[in-house]
């Protein structure tokens, strides 16, 4: 056998060392684990695109890939071995100067996703009003989750966590819908598309507007995969950031194999909307994705020193993956020189071969890097552009670029960048490109308008940077990212919270704003600013008659006449409800108020069209002026107010002045409603009965409960002056269940000491009646525990409650007749009721109303409609008391028509209970003596 030379023998035994250690496996796959951090979702798409695609099957690896439970599973499962991979956020820094040998192989997120949710208020955003506010920010028995950045976030903005109510995440969005949270820490990418979908408002504060602006997700392994199997962790990064250079590029594809082949716990649209959120979180056309900065991780850990986690300038080498093949090669090539020993020529011709090949592997990596940032170019998700800063043509278009401009890519090469520009967006740049040609700026951010050649127009933002190149070659990059449709959302929006969406006037927002800059305006000119308060009288009658679409009609109908009447630079606002105001800006003088006021009442007087039906409505107005009245917005709006409220006292229809008197008739109300909080638990109420007397007997069948306010300095206070405040402050409520309580007292003691059928009559006010879910449970057990039957009480109501068709209405009656408490109608004939409501509804009672009782004479039309009433209740079985009865000769003209029952001052004024139980053992005395006289 020929031997080989020593020389040659080695240099082939080197070429085959060589062909060794770079050859590819040719046998069965390695099968690895990579451990995400949590459930599948488009966070992880990368991994599921290179498995998918067969990038990890190209080199070698047979992956698996494990969904996680909780944050920290990929770091305890690739510290303890059952992984070989990981997915970490930046708190993989922490374990590894724990004494956790990990290695971060590349970072996928550039920036962090993680947020701070607040409940949107309508104050300007302020992170420090979190203090003292319940908030769930990561889990409370291990901080190493979302806690650490948006703490140190916290801590900087002057909000320790001992100043919060920590609550355990849930991980539920619901918590902060429903109220249960103030503050919830979440996913830029994940949870504002369920609060969006639900119309929440939501504030989102970011680390980074404090500067902390920590790595997302990172993979990562451990010291000792890296040692053993440094060609398998090589190959798996690459294979994973290819298909994360894949997910990016084709997010449709991959949002459609996630809910193929992986989970179905979210739609498609979340999985997009993710994928979206994502771009400027991974930046994958401008940072190759699984690059990773020294100076970064630096940041990280000086965050993490201030929170005092991490000691100041702690050493974390080792910790950082290198991807530099140069770096590989010379340590395998110092040890092979030290193998090969002193053989100069054979490793000289060796050192000569590798040059050689790494020039050629050299080219071959830039080649492979234009292709693959070529790839980028034509596949990213924004638009990109080269444009000559000279001349403004376009060098070189990507599809998206062309697809957001509604142009071929030929088109636009031919054309300037300012052809595509709205005009009115055309100026506004210029002097901007011009400070970006002559060097002043680098590059700009703007929102600008593109008018495609269909005349539509697209919102994008566009980002301008320049190119190091030479002047006579100067070009700039043009990136842009069609904002459309949200352009059109925050103009919904805008319009949403500014204008009414009924009648498109401006709502109570705008009128604000506006009337502020009017007033500013008019500081400045010395002008006046008038406004008008218009409330629509008789609106709800039309609403609870003819129905809610009926009335939303007539309101925009009122809107539109009322704008008719005044400039087009006023102010016409709907406040919500029948409220209309209206700013009249830059008076000279205010003589022409009064006469715009009474054209808006002129004009709202004449007939709306409502369907088959025709509306007739009025208007009351409060007008107040700037500066006279008030230099204060809200004064200036409460005394429109009350000016208002005068109007309608005064009996509507009519505009009235704010002036200082009603500032004091407002106080005393407002002092009265004050006494009134404390006059029911002060023992201020007094309960008086009115004798109700049958006609044709002459005795005291009834009586009526009549409340009385005995105020320690005022005296007597008339029920006309309070009830009317206690309705408006919601004190009626408990007022009338203790004027019930007090009647049913003395009518259990009447009923008796004096006749077994003796009734006393409570009036109920409407606000009491119609109040939401709230019967008459309460009174049936009071009567249970007195030992009375409901006939012994009377329920007065007025005729407007029958116009209330609602269930709730109905229901309540049907719950007095079960209890056979029975009802009488007041004040019967001066309101809007039909004998269809009386047939419709269980009606014991009828009261003739004092206006036609005061007026009774023969052959008078007060006698006549009178009569009427009695024979159509008597038809209908039904009794009629009239009140006001005052005179004999009344009782008598009552008495021949039919009358059952009367009340007035010629029986008895309203008397207190005591004095009426006086009246009533007067009463069977002098029956008991009648009785004994006739015997």
């Amino acid at each position: 056998m020929t031997r080989l030379p020593l020389a040659r023998r080695l240099s082939t035994a080197f070429a085959l060392a060589i062909a060794m250690c770079i050859a590819a496996p040719a046998h069965a796959r390695d099968r690895v684990t990579l451990q995400l951090k949590h459930t599948h979702q488009f966070q992880f798409a990368g991994y599921y695109a290179a498995l998918e695609k067969g990038f990890y099957r190209d080199a070698g690896l047979d992956v698996h890939i494990a969904e996680g439970t909780d944050g920290n599973e990929p770091e305890r499962n690739v510290s303890a071995g059952k992984a070989e991979f990981g997915v970490g956020s930046s708190s993989l820094l922490l374990a590894r100067l724990a004494g956790k040998p990990l290695v971060v192989l590349g970072v996928v997120f550039q920036h962090s996703p993680y947020v701070l949710l607040v409940r949107k208020s309508e104050e300007r955003p302020d992170i420090r009003s979190l203090k003292g506010k319940r908030v769930m920010i990561g889990s409370l028995t291990d901080e190493l989750t979302q806690a650490d950045e948006l703490i140190a976030y916290l801590n900087k903005e002057g909000v320790p966590p001992k100043s919060l109510v920590r609550v355990e995440h849930s991980f539920n969005p619901d918590d902060l819908v429903k109220g249960k949270v103030d503050a919830y820490s979440a996913y830029i990418t994940n949870e504002p598309d369920y609060l969006d979908r639900l119309g929440f408002a939501y504030d989102v504060h970011s680390p980074r507007e404090a500067g902390i602006d920590f790595y997302g997700d990172n993979l990562f392994t451990s010291e000792r995969q890296i040692a053993a199997h440094p060609e398998r962790v090589r190959a798996f990064r690459a294979a994973s950031m290819k298909g994360w250079a894949y997910a990016m590029a084709n997010q449709g594809e991959i949002a459609d194999l996630i809910l193929s082949k992986y989970t179905r716990r979210h739609d498609r649209q979340h999985l997009l909307f993710e994928a979206r959120q994502m771009e400027p979180l991974v930046q994958p056309v401008l940072v190759e994705i699984g690059y990773m900065n020294p100076d970064r991780w630096r940041h990280i850990a000086d965050i993490y020193a201030d929170l005092g986690m991490l000691p100041r300038n702690a050493s974390f080498d080792g910790f950082m993956y290198s991807t530099d093949p140069a770096a590989s090669y010379l340590t395998w090539l110092y040890r092979s020189l030290l193998a090969a020993g002193l053989l100069l020529v054979g490793g000289a011709a060796v050192h000569v071969s590798l040059l050689a090949r790494e020039r050629r592997r050299a080219q071959e990596s830039i080649r492979q890097g234009e292709l693959r940032f070529r790839t980028m170019f034509e596949e990213a998700p924004m638009g990109i552009a080269l444009i000559d800063s000279a001349s403004g043509q376009f060098k070189d278009i990507n599809p998206r670029f062309a697809q957001i401009s509604g142009r071929s890519p030929e088109e636009l090469k031919r054309g300037r960048c300012d052809d595509i520009t709205h005009p009115d967006d055309v100026a506004s740049e210029a002097a901007r490109m011009a400070q970006l040609g002559a060097g002043g700026i680098t590059g700009f951010k703007s929102a600008r308008r593109l008018l495609r050649p269909d005349g539509s127009v697209v919102w994008v933002d566009m980002s301008i940077a320049a190119i190091d190149a030479p002047a006579d070659a100067a070009h700039h990059l043009c990136m842009i990212e069609d904002v459309t449709e949200k352009k059109t959302s925050e103009a919904l929006i805008w319009q949403q919270a500014n204008f009414d969406p009924l009648t498109q006037l401006p709502n109570r927002r705008m009128f604000h704003d506006r009337l502020e800059h009017d007033i500013l305006r008019c500081r400045r000119d010395g002008t006046r600013v008038a406004i008008l308060f218009i409330d629509l009288d008789q609106f709800k009658e039309v609403n609870d008659t003819l129905g809610h679409q009926q009335g939303d009609v007539l309101l925009v109908d009122a809107a539109r006449r009322i704008s008719a009447c005044v400039r087009e630079s006023d102010t016409v606002a709907r406040l919500g409800g029948d409220e209309f105001t209206v700013i009249l800006p830059q008076l000279a003088e205010t003589g022409s108020v009064g006469a715009i006021a009474q054209k808006i009442l002129d004009v709202l007087q004449a007939p709306f069209a409502l369907g088959q039906e025709q509306a007739y409505i009025s208007a009351s107005v409060g007008i107040t002026v700037y500066p006279d009245d008030a230099r204060d917005i809200d004064d200036l709006l409460k005394h429109a107010d009350q000016a208002m409220y005068a109007a309608k006292d005064a009996g509507r229809n009519r505009f009235s002045y704010f002036t200082p008197a009603l500032q004091v008739a407002a106080i005393n109300r407002m002092r009265m409603t004050n006494d009134l909080r404390s006059a029911l638990k002060g023992g201020q109420f007094r309960v008086y009965f009115q004798p109700i007397v049958h006609l044709r007997s002459g005795k005291i069948h009834k009586a009526e409960a009549l409340i009385r306010w005995e105020h320690p300095q005022r005296g007597l206070v008339s029920p006309l002056e309070f009830i009317p405040l206690a309705e408006s402050s919601g004190l009626i409520l408990d007022i009338g269940e203790w004027v019930f309580k007090e009647s049913a007292r003395w009518a259990s003691l009447w009923r008796r000491e004096h006749h077994p059928e003796f009734q006393v009559s409570v009036n109920q006010s409407p606000l009491e009646f119609q109040r939401e879910g709230k019967g008459y449970e309460g009174w049936l057990a009071h009567l249970r525990e007195l030992g009375l039957s409901g006939q012994a009480v009377v329920v007065e109501i007025t005729e407007g409650l029958l116009l209330d068709a609602s269930s709730g209405v109905t229901d309540k009656l049907l719950q007095l007749r079960d209890a056979g408490i029975q009802v009488a109608l007041d004040d019967f004939g001066t309101g809007y009721s039909s004998l269809s409501y009386l047939k419709k509804f269980d009606i014991d009672y009828l009261k003739i109303d004092r206006s036609f009782t005061r007026n009774l004479a023969p052959e008078s039309s007060d006698m006549a409609l009178s009569e009427a009433i009695i024979v159509m209740a008597h038809k209908l079985g039904l009794r009629v008391i009239a009140e006001g009865v005052e005179t004999d000769r009344q009782r008598e003209l009552l008495l021949a028509a039919g009358c059952d029952y009367g009340q007035g001052y010629l029986f008895a004024r309203p008397v207190p209970a005591e004095e009426f139980n006086a009246m009533l053992v007067a009463q069977s005395r002098a029956l008991a003596a009648a009785a004994a006289q006739s015997s």
